[in-house]
């Protein structure tokens, strides 16, 4: 059992009363497996329900206090999984939470968009939220030479649950194979009443591509055959469903700094790649860079969330092509990171010493990188 970084700070948050615990995160994430685990530290004080649950859907959409009572009636912690698929939550959750003393809630979701504000609007200031994220390098405990050996693969395969604890590659591409057609887009589809995944899967295809490289929205539309405020509503409903995420680009000093347009980046590789149905070892592949880069971005992203770490990332890129992959803006403090998977010299671009002189500028590489994300 890998234990997740985020298990000791939700159940501190669990512990106080009256209060509404989100944990949210794509489907297949180990969101179900990290609540059981919670639950063993409070006994059969709980009880765990199922929000797909007809019969629990009916009783906690009902907005009738007595029921809601009932229910609740001789337990202390109250477990939702998959609460988006209730209506009403949010308004229900209210009603307990300001009616049943003593109560603690946790719930989870896959669709922060739907269930975040469905919970974050009628409680405000009652309610902590979590992402769980793909299995962080950090959440596992090996040793150097273990890192070393399972790197490849981690580029490759990437950190879903059931990927890490498949033994073998076929195994590892089976279960990325599933995940990709049976959960990946089931929210969007759902919640944008789409019946075919074709035209996302190709807009994804074209992302996985560019990775490392400013979007064109319009240039994606016209690819896609379709306008750039339907690419851009996709692109927002992939990130919400976390399939995806953007940088944007910095600029606060120089007039020839390039923030127009952002960076798109998954949050796994090993979904990356069975987006392209390339599963080719590193020596046989043309987009190491591409692969490094992502990994190493999206490992740092899930490090500051799950540190509670306030950081605000971007990249910086002048119009004259000068760049920096990944800018870190902390308290005023800037710090620029280079991803090389070779341990090649690059130096700091000089326009950016220029305006930032008080800046911190590294070159992330394979012999420094465990530091970087952990």
């Amino acid at each position: 059992m890998i234990s997740r970084s985020i298990k000791t700070e939700i159940i501190q948050s669990l512990r106080k009363p009256n209060n509404v615990v989100g944990i949210f995160g794509a489907r297949r994430t180990g969101k179900t497996c990290l609540m059981q685990e919670i639950q063993k530290e409070f006994g059969n004080k709980v009880l765990m329900v199922q929000g797909d649950n007809l019969d629990v859907s009916e009783i906690l959409s009902s907005q009738r206090l007595g029921t809601l009572k009932q229910f609740t009636e001789g337990i202390t912690y109250l477990f939702i999984d998959e609460a988006q698929k209730i209506p009403e939550i949010g308004i229900n959750l209210k009603l307990m939470v300001d009616n049943i003393p003593g109560l603690h809630i946790l719930v989870s979701g896959s669709s922060s968009f739907d269930l975040r504000k469905k919970i974050g609007e009628p409680l405000t200031g009652r309610s902590h939220f979590f992402q769980l994220y793909p299995i962080a390098q950090m959440e596992l405990k090996e040793n150097l030479l273990q890192r070393k050996e399972n790197l490849e693969t981690r580029l490759i395969y990437g950190g879903y649950p059931q990927v890490i604890t498949s033994r073998t590659a076929k195994e590892k591409v089976a279960v990325l194979n599933s995940i990709r057609d049976g959960y990946l887009l089931k929210d969007i589809l759902e919640l944008d009443n789409q019946k075919d995944s074709l035209f996302v899967f190709n807009l994804l295809r074209l992302v996985a591509f560019q990775i490392g490289n400013d979007i064109s929205f319009s240039e994606l539309g016209s690819r896609l055959n379709v306008n750039k405020k339907t690419v851009m509503r996709y692109l927002e409903l992939l990130e919400k469903c976390y399939v995806l995420f953007s940088l944007h680009g910095f600029s606060r000093n120089l007039r020839n700094e390039y923030t127009k347009s952002p960076r798109y980046y998954f949050w796994d590789n090993g979904i990356r790649n069975v987006i392209m149905s390339n599963f080719n070892s590193l020596h046989l592949r043309d987009d190491i860079g591409r692969l490094w880069e992502n990994y190493c971005i999206s490992e740092r992203l899930k490090r500051n969330q799950y540190r509670q770490e306030t950081v605000n990332p971007f990249f910086w890129r002048t119009y004259d092509q000068k760049e920096i992959d990944l800018i870190e803006e902390t308290g005023g403090k800037l710090t620029g990171f280079e991803f090389k998977w070779a341990d090649t010299r690059t130096r700091i671009p000089k326009q950016f010493l220029d305006a930032y002189p008080d800046s911190v500028y590294t070159v992330i590489n394979r012999e420094n990188y465990f530091d970087f994300i952990t």
